[in-house]
């Protein structure tokens, strides 16, 4: 598989190009045209902590609500955007709806203060599914497709961190 990712970190901009193919049980990694020793590891919701050329590395991801990622490493903040060249292929001009099981999740911190919606219910894209109150102001987490509410696992009064899942659409 082969991604582009542009990351912003401030007024700075890199475009990188990773490419990552099955080796036994890991990943074989080429950025930007070299082979990068690097072996990662999930040890935490949100938290991968990445052994590269040696070097080991913390990384904190938060799904941002303009479908970016948030990367934190250490003191350092990044704004990532991954591309995957063959999520353009087939597409039609214009909305472009998420298909499969997809996930509801909380973009930041926060406690659930509401849920809109309950598993069995049909909703439409865009449509409110939870509500989470972060820094004293409700965001509204919708979903991404028209689909079937498989499950609900927030509860009001729940506190939720950057990228819980809180419902899951069919």
């Amino acid at each position: 598989m082969k991604f582009e990712v542009q990351l912003h970190a401030g007024d700075a901009k890199k475009r990188r190009v990773v490419e990552l193919e099955r080796d036994g049980g890991g990943y074989r990694v080429v950025l930007d045209g070299e082979r990068v020793n690097a072996d990662a590891e999930q040890i935490a919701p949100n938290t991968i902590s990445i052994l590269l050329d040696g070097q080991s590395f913390e990384i904190h991801i938060a799904p941002a609500p303009d479908g970016t990622l948030k990367l934190q490493c250490g003191a350092h903040e990044f704004a990532a955007e991954v591309v995957d060249p063959r999520a353009w292929r087939g597409r039609r001009h214009g909305a472009v709806q998420a298909e499969g099981r997809q996930p509801v999740t909380a973009p930041m911190p926060g406690k659930v203060i509401r849920v809109l919606a309950k598993a069995g219910d049909n909703v439409e894209a865009g449509q409110g599914v939870v509500v989470v109150e972060a820094m004293k102001m409700q965001n509204e987490i919708r979903s991404t497709k028209k689909g079937k509410v498989a499950s609900i696992l927030a509860n009001e009064g729940q506190t939720v961190n950057a990228g819980d899942i809180l419902a899951w659409v069919e």
